[in-house]
């Protein structure tokens, strides 16, 4: 419908997005081979359209146009006409309502519909032309009041890098079943921020929760004509609008008002909030997918097409589409989008799924490319946390240790090679070494440090903790697509039943190998991020791609029938060790070159008889003990760097009486971890003078530090 009695002003071109100015609304979108552009509004409780008017000015490929009156918390969307020709890249359809690509705010969760789509979806025929409405099934989006937004109570924690423990977890999965979130606060925003669940987080001693998408996702058609649900959410539509489903009470603006909330809480207690963001592909999939968002508005600005056969998308990505971010409007939707997420809700960092697709120019990757380029030099976002997950599924794709200064990045060989030499693999004792020293083979270029490294040992895509020790295979039924999906090869082992076991021996050894990879990874140089659960034995029964599983698969479970509480405390203890201890969180790569304060090197490796390693001995691929002196980086002038941590590593099937290796005179090596303990507390000792035999139990780890002699044992970092 037209509503004549509505005369929109020209309005500007920016910014972009629906703007109160406190009188009236300005609206502002993108398209470079639109024809015209109509927006629609709607009543706010019965969703009918109540307005339609086209937007009257078009500079510099935007349109615009002003609306005086019309308010915050008015529901718009938007049609878009131009020509419809799938075999030139071109799929405008005004019968198709869009959500606008600013939209901060909606009015419900997004669900794929078949009329959604821009053509006969019963002809399987995309160059067809459907003219049914979809405006019934597309929640709206909702203009926002800017000046209305109040300032944050809490300040940013503002914690280095070098110093964070990240805390990987999905919103809803990580209050379902925690039993001191209220019911009806779970799975929500609210949950989130829970006194309960905040004190978790603080007594476990993470400072970073990295949480999945929030970003407005879409359930995807095939997932609902199975009764499943798009759990993860890396199916997004509106980079601004936090997603409705997880807000307990109303939709639309009061949803950003708990965000912030959540956030606001979070920083009070010290936690920085770090998103996940999809930015390489969106929910409308391939040629078959909905027309809902950026299709719409524009397919062949936003997204990549096939050279020769526009019709059709690039891939990279695994999912039908890829975004084209090398574009600039493309580059300046993301950034703005950040900028919101920073300046307006508070998040202090992004994990950047498939992230080489960001850097793909035409050519192929660039690391200094026009996105990336321009995202390391924007002065709000340079100083957030940036994390690459550094790879894709295009033509060279993987692209570890590539990424630019200023990026951290996801490391899967970490993961690969710690699960490999725990599990007794040969040949894994050099690997594991450069892994335990922050990855320089990978990172240690371009005045890189350490921290760019995040490492491991589980994420949610994958395995949880237990279920590495408990399952040798996947077991993806549930995701009904026969068992094919999530990858074979988990560097995993079941230690002798597939599965949940009564049996202790079995308990224990999967217990101990639990302890001995979480040790591994809050010891080792570098950015450690942990799975939320692994600390509490959670299972997903081996699934290891449990992306839509929106019930107790997904969801962790807090409370474990074969592990107690003593591995958390152990995870606690372990993670206070690293605040404890600086050299367990250096910002320098170490080398082995001696220090000018004591001529001693920055890091020594040892064998059980004492003596240094050899090169030969790395070549040795049954190699499976060894020790690891780490001192504070060789610097011409040498700073205050704590007292040296010795790790020891046994993957055998043995008890290594391990000679310890000369201390200081007067110093000696006191027990701070040990992975046989449950809780990781070694038994009360005396400092340990050099050359004595320290029992390491087999596929165990221990840490000691150089004291005096004389010192008292040590009871907790704490």
């Amino acid at each position: 419908m037209t509503d004549t009695g509505l005369k929109p002003l020209s309005g500007r071109p920016f910014p972009l997005g629906a703007h109160f100015d406190g009188e009236g609304t300005n609206f502002a979108v993108f398209s470079a081979h639109a024809t015209e552009v109509e927006l629609c509004l709607f009543a706010p409780l019965t969703g009918h359209e109540t307005a339609r008017v086209i937007l009257p000015e078009y500079t510099d490929e935007v349109f615009h146009g002003y609306l005086p009156g019309v308010k915050p918390g008015t529901p718009y969307g938007y049609r878009v006409h131009g020509p419809y020709d799938p075999e030139a890249g071109h799929r405008f359809n005004p019968n198709k309502l869009l959500v606008d690509p600013y939209a901060r705010a909606l009015t419900g969760r997004l669900r794929s519909a078949e009329v959604m789509a821009g053509y006969h979806a019963f002809s399987h025929d995309d160059t067809t032309f459907d003219t049914r409405d979809s405006a019934h099934v597309v929640p709206k989006a909702l203009v926002v009041d800017d000046a209305a937004v109040p300032p944050f109570e809490a300040p940013r924690p503002g914690r280095p890098i070098s110093e964070t423990v990240v805390y990987e977890g999905h919103l809803r999965g990580l209050t379902m079943r925690h039993e001191g979130v209220p019911d009806d606060l779970r799975g929500t925003y609210e949950g989130l921020a829970s006194p309960a669940f905040v004190e978790r987080l603080v007594r476990l001693g993470v400072t970073a929760i990295e949480l999945l998408p929030l970003q407005a996702f879409i359930d995807d058609a095939f997932l609902i004509r199975k009764g499943l649900a798009n759990y993860w959410g890396y199916s997004p539509i509106a980079w601004f609008a936090p997603e409705p489903r997880y807000d307990r009470a109303t939709r639309g603006l009061g949803t950003l008002e708990r965000v912030r909330a959540m956030v606001d809480r979070l920083h009070a207690a010290g936690i920085e909030v770090i998103l996940d963001v999809v930015y390489n592909h969106t929910g409308e999939v391939d040629h078959f997918g909905p027309t809902v968002g950026l299709r719409g508005f524009d397919n062949a600005s936003y997204y990549r097409l096939q050279p020769d056969r526009p019709r059709f998308y690039i891939d990279d990505t695994g999912t039908g589409n890829t975004i084209d971010a090398a574009h600039p409007r493309v580059a300046q939707l993301v950034l703005d989008s950040l900028r919101h997420w920073v300046g307006v809700l508070g998040v202090d960092g992004f994990r950047f799924d498939l992230a080489t697709t960001l850097g793909r120019e035409p050519a192929g990757f660039d690391p200094d490319g026009r996105f990336l380029t321009a995202l390391r030099q924007d002065p709000l976002l340079a100083g957030v946390k940036l994390i690459a997950e550094p790879w894709d599924v295009g033509p060279g794709g993987y692209q570890v240790g590539r990424f630019p200064p200023g990026h951290a990045e996801w490391n899967d060989r970490f993961r690969d090679t710690v699960r490999r030499f725990w599990r007794g693999d040969e040949g894994m004792s050099p690997d594991f070494a450069a892994r335990l020293l922050g990855s320089a083979d990978l990172f240690g270029h371009r005045g890189r440090r350490p921290w760019t490294s995040v490492n491991f040992v589980t994420a949610h895509d994958g395995f949880t903790l237990a279920d590495v020790v408990s399952y040798e295979r996947k077991h993806n039924e549930a995701n009904l697509e026969g068992d094919r999906d999530g990858h074979s090869d988990n560097h995993s082992a079941n230690y002798g039943e597939e599965g949940p076991s009564e049996d202790p021996e079995i308990r224990a050894v999967r217990l101990r190998q639990i302890r001995n990879m979480l040790a591994t990874l809050l010891a080792s140089q570098g950015t450690p991020m942990l799975t939320a659960g692994d600390e509490a034995g959670n299972s997903q029964g081996g699934n290891n791609n449990a992306y839509c599983q929106d019930n107790p698969t997904g969801w962790v479970e807090w409370r474990s029938d074969w592990v107690g509480p003593e591995l958390e405390a152990f995870v606690a203890r372990a993670i206070a060790l690293r605040r404890a201890y600086p050299v367990l969180r250096q910002t320098r790569f170490l080398h082995g070159t001696p220090r000018p304060a004591d001529f001693r090197p920055d890091v020594a490796w040892v064998m059980p008889t004492g003596r240094e390693a050899r090169p030969q001995d790395w070549h040795n691929p049954a190699l499976a003990v060894f020790g690891v002196i780490l001192r504070g980086a060789s610097l011409p002038h040498l700073e205050e760097d704590g007292c040296p941590i010795l790790l020891l590593a046994n993957a055998s099937l043995h008890r290594v009486p391990f000679h310890l290796p000369k201390a200081k005179p007067g110093l000696g090596w006191q027990p701070l971890l040990t992975t046989v303990a449950p809780d990781g507390i070694p038994p009360a000792a005396p400092v340990l003078a050099s050359g004595r035999a320290f029992d390491l139990e087999h596929r165990s780890l221990a840490l000691l530090a150089e004291v005096p002699l004389e010192q008292k044992p040590r009871k907790s970092a704490r």
